[in-house]
């Protein structure tokens, strides 16, 4: 058991609130909580890892302590040693954070989880946790830049090598493989392309030489796809996107089997500090209560976006892991719900008519975020992925023309039609032109 273990089980934990704390027997009693394993996600997302303190509350409770009072110095020796369950130091546990976890762990399918400040301290931890000296990873070519930082820059540092490929190319998965690889890591749909990666392949490419996947699930969400019904061993994300939504926080999250996350995960995260704040776990909490009609709502509207940019005589592609035209439609349809809440699309005109577009639009917000209740679009090489050569974004797919939509809560028709505006305003530039 680890110091600062967790109390109960996933289901919730309710404490009788004072003066109210006798058992009620035959007809007055009420009926014995379900299994929250058995109920639907949506369900989930309310419910899922609720535990209420004495008083009773309706909304779950935000617990804002560093440390935690013991009665007695034996219970202090006990929890101390993990010996006894109980809170210790909010850096190891705190119980909003506990919530989150529980709740985000029930929708994940997983068996446990650990919440971290940012979803890049989820990322870096995830993978230096599992790591040593003399180890290797494989990872997929298109990825965020902070988590190629990672990969590329930080691991090596510390004698891990690595090796990058293409994710969509099974045989280079199988070939960079070494006796000394550990991790396999990838993000699927990717950024800013939406490539879609064929999860349940890969992670068996990764457990035939014993080692284990990660998947960046952000973009899809675990509304949309679970990397771990599909084989990955571990799934992170950044709950700054859709699992906030509404653009107030930072937050991450790593999930996967209790033995990794309770044990080596765990001990990072408890001696090194990237734990999340209790305050943002409560934000997210309640966030959670609406992501899957968020992330439905998104995904309609972005499929109705992608259909719209497609006949656009402005449009030289769109990219949208929902079409037909899309290059792996065929994973999608075999592990994505739906295909997401974005869309990446190219501008006939390079940077000056994607810049042009940018900044005609009026209702679409100019951002780097996704996976907010508003529209956001950015311009990736000029942006995330500026720090790349233009050989490197070249090869990637990132031209100067993408544009990366991430698609809010708005209506869709008002969406087009503020994009619809934005590419006429091409139509005067081409005439100033001549």
């Amino acid at each position: 058991m680890v110091t600062g273990a967790r109390f109960g089980s996933q289901a919730e934990r309710p404490i009788p609130p004072p003066g109210r704390d006798k058992e009620k027997t035959g007809m007055n009693a009420r009926r014995p909580r379900p299994d929250m394993k058995t109920l639907h996600p949506a369900t989930q997302l309310v419910h899922g890892g609720t535990a209420r303190s004495p008083f009773g509350e309706v909304s779950e409770a935000l617990f804002l302590t560093q440390a935690y009072a013991y009665p007695d110095m034996e219970t202090a020796e006990a929890r101390m040693k993990g010996a006894e369950p109980g809170y210790v130091y909010s850096r190891y546990a705190n119980p909003t954070v506990d919530m989150f976890e529980q709740r985000m762990a029930l929708l994940e399918g997983a068996d446990a989880a650990r919440a971290t400040a940012s979803g890049m301290a989820a990322v870096t931890t995830a993978l230096m946790a599992q790591l040593k000296s003399g180890d290797h990873v494989v990872a997929a070519r298109a990825m965020f830049g902070a988590c190629l930082f990672v990969v590329e820059e930080l691991l090596p540092r510390f004698g891990v090598a690595s090796t990058l490929v293409d994710g969509s190319d099974l045989g280079q998965w199988r070939a960079a493989m070494r006796p000394e690889t550990k991790l396999l890591f990838l993000e699927s749909p990717t950024n800013p392309c939406l490539e879609v990666y064929d999860i349940a392949a890969i992670s068996a490419i990764a457990h035939e030489r014993g080692a284990r996947l990660v998947v960046d699930n952000v973009f899809a969400t675990p509304v949309l796809q679970k990397p771990l019904k599909l084989g990955a061993d571990c799934v992170v994300y950044s709950a700054t996107k859709h699992i906030d939504g509404q653009g107030r926080c930072l937050g991450g999250v790593i999930l996967g089997g209790r033995e990794l996350i309770e044990n080596e995960i765990h001990n990072f995260y408890k001696q090194t500090g990237p734990c999340l704040s209790p305050f943002n776990a409560w934000i997210l909490l309640k966030s959670l209560e609406t992501l899957a009609l968020r992330v439905r709502q998104q995904a309609e509207s972005a499929a109705r976006i992608a259909e719209f940019l497609s006949s656009h005589r402005h449009i030289a592609r769109v990219r949208y892991p929902g079409r037909p035209d899309h290059p792996q439609a065929e994973i999608v349809k075999r592990q994505m719900a739906s295909g997401g809440t974005l869309v990446a699309f190219d501008v006939v005109g390079g940077k000056q008519a994607a810049f042009a577009v940018g900044n005609q639009l009026s209702l679409i917000t100019i951002a780097n975020n996704l996976g907010d209740a508003k529209s956001l679009i950015t311009h990736p090489a000029t942006t995330t992925h500026q720090r790349l050569t233009p050989e490197a974004r070249a090869a990637l797919g990132v031209g100067e023309g993408l544009l990366r939509l991430s698609v809010g809560l708005e209506d869709a028709v008002d969406l087009i039609a503020d994009l619809d505006a934005a590419l006429a305003s091409l139509d005067q530039e081409d005439l100033a032109a001549e």
